[in-house]
């Protein structure tokens, strides 16, 4: 992916937090193709391998680590503080999918997905946060659904995790900005990891109802990745910026 200098991220560190999606390789690669040094804080081991493959890393540029727990979130930053001094990116990608009926979701299942999609969130943005605040310099980005912002059958208690995320986006966005660190969300609608031919794509409900009528690919998302994380993105905040195909302009 060719990189305008404005955009150019040579000599910052990113940490790269992921649940696994198909687009998490891709946003790796795209950070670091802009020059950024990238360390992957993963779910499992082989999401990790799929990750330092791509941006052909060394296996100390990474670690697994429960996010959603406050050991977790400690130990990975001890990995990442023995490799780096200071964070310039973090980009959160922790988004765990689920579907089922509202009056069948056990008090468990709900409060699995809001630790896995909301609170690690939370406990990694405030250790990462103070890195930055400290430093007087910041990007965040918060990977996020469309749900955040539409509603979906069975799929209330996954929406609420996405609203959360940006809401709190909003609010670290307020509370930062004066510490020169700017913190946005970007915004996926329905996202394929392989090669599906238009025509058959095109068979399914939710592509003929997205206005573009095709499903993203990882590779749509980089080139946005890389302008959030950049200095240049010096006047954006508290904003979801929405990579959907125009799903969400559609009533």
């Amino acid at each position: 992916m060719p990189v305008l200098s404005e955009y150019d991220l040579s000599d910052k560190i990113a940490i790269l937090a992921t649940s696994g999606g198909e687009e998490a390789p891709q946003l790796a690669a795209a950070l670091f193709e802009a020059g950024a040094s990238v360390f992957t804080i993963a779910r499992n081991a082989s999401q990790l391998d799929e990750i330092l493959i791509k941006t052909d890393s060394v296996k100390e540029d990474g670690i697994v680590a429960n996010l959603a727990t406050r050991d977790g979130v400690e130990n990975a930053m001890q990995a990442f503080k023995n490799r780096h001094d200071s964070v310039d990116i973090l980009v959160n990608d922790v988004r765990s999918m689920f579907a089922k009926p509202f009056n069948e979701t056990t008090e468990s299942e709900w409060d699995e997905i809001q630790f896995r999609n909301l609170k690690s969130t939370f406990l990694l943005s405030q250790q990462v946060g103070d890195l930055m605040i400290t430093k007087g310099y910041g990007r965040i980005v918060n990977i996020i659904s469309v749900l955040a912002e539409r509603g979906m059958i069975n799929g209330a208690t996954f929406s609420v995790s996405q609203a959360g995320v940006l809401a709190l986006t909003r609010s670290l966005a307020v509370e930062w900005g004066r510490h020169n660190i700017r913190v946005n969300a970007l915004g996926v609608g329905w996202f394929t990891g392989q090669e599906i031919p238009l025509e058959v794509q095109r068979e399914e409900l939710i592509v003929r109802y997205t206005p573009l009528r095709r499903k993203g690919v990882p590779s749509d998302i980089g080139p946005l990745l890389v302008y959030l994380a950049s200095e240049s993105c010096d006047y954006n905040t508290g904003q979801p910026i929405y990579i959907d195909g125009g799903l969400n302009a559609h009533p």
